[in-house]
């Protein structure tokens, strides 16, 4: 199950991902926002992340205007590794290396044809389990 959340920014591009994921019989729960009326994206952040916490979900997509505020909340959370990803070598690399479970992306910053392309590198690459990886995510999550 994926969780995926926006603020009002990133409202018009999430449509569009959710588009995607149901061409592609993903299952999927939207967090909101619903409107593209304005809102604050810590509160859609913070849904996305205890979705995942809670083993409700396994992955994660957020969008905001930049991506930048709503992977910083997201990554508030411990456990959690959102990585703000605006091409698709990004996206590989944080699955790969970083077992990175939310991507974040800015509606301002990529369209819908790589957003979709990035969501679908997210979703499809594995995590190495390399050694060296596992140690390093390790490290990032000791207090």
């Amino acid at each position: 199950m994926i969780a995926i959340g926006s603020d009002h920014g990133g409202y018009g591009l999430k449509q569009e991902i959710i588009g995607y994921l149901e061409e592609n019989d993903l299952e999927y729960k939207d967090y909101g926002t619903y409107t593209p009326d304005s809102c604050d994206y810590p509160v859609y952040a913070k849904k996305v992340a205890k979705a995942i916490l809670s083993g409700e979900c396994d992955k994660g997509i957020l969008i905001c205007g930049t991506g930048i505020g709503i992977s910083i909340t997201a990554n508030k959370f411990k456990g959690i590794r959102a990585a703000l990803c605006h091409d698709c070598f990004s996206a590989q690399a944080t699955r790969e290396h970083n077992d990175a479970n939310i991507v974040a992306m800015g509606a301002r910053v990529v369209g819908p044809g790589l957003a979709i392309k990035i969501v679908d590198t997210f979703l499809n690459t594995e995590f190495s389990g390399d050694e060296r990886h596992i140690n390093r995510i390790r490290q990032m999550e000791e207090d």
